[in-house]
């Protein structure tokens, strides 16, 4: 039996008069060319909100805090060689102007209206701010066709 590897990620939520902030991939060797949120690993011995944080400040230069932040989502989410668990994150506010903090991997941060976004998006992205309502949610994503297996 296999040893199963998760990797924990956290994707902000960055909305103002009826747009979300999205920011377009660049030389990450995933989803490159594509439109997301800003987002990031969590790293290790790092609570969830304290990684939404900091993946706001290194990427958008803006500073959130804590209790300005909103888990609304949860995924399990299923690549070709790993397994991730996705926390998406509602910011009610935030200070500082926002801004392209790492034009090496971003090659663009612009705003669309929340019923309009961009064809070209990463897919479990766009799925999560499709889903975004009022209660906590949680899905899982990239799992079709892959046979579910009882214990021994």
């Amino acid at each position: 039996m296999r040893t199963p590897i998760f990797y924990g990620s956290v994707h902000v939520f960055l909305s103002r008069n009826g747009e979300t902030l999205l920011l377009k991939r660049k030389n990450t060797g995933f989803m490159d060319g594509k439109w997301s949120v800003v987002a990031g690993r969590i790293d290790g011995g790092e609570e969830v909100k304290a990684a939404a944080v900091r993946e706001a400040k290194e990427e958008a230069g803006i500073d959130i805090r804590p209790e300005d932040l909103e888990i609304t989502g949860i995924m399990h989410r299923k690549n070709t060689n790993s397994e991730w668990i996705d926390f998406f994150l509602r910011a009610r506010a935030w200070q500082g102007e926002i801004g392209n903090m790492e034009p090496h991997k971003c090659e663009e941060l612009r705003w669309f209206p929340e019923d309009a976004l961009p064809a070209e998006m990463v897919p479990y992205v766009r799925e999560a701010l499709l889903n975004r309502q009022e209660s906590l949610w949680f899905e899982s994503f990239g799992w079709a066709g892959v046979p579910v297996q009882s214990a021994p």
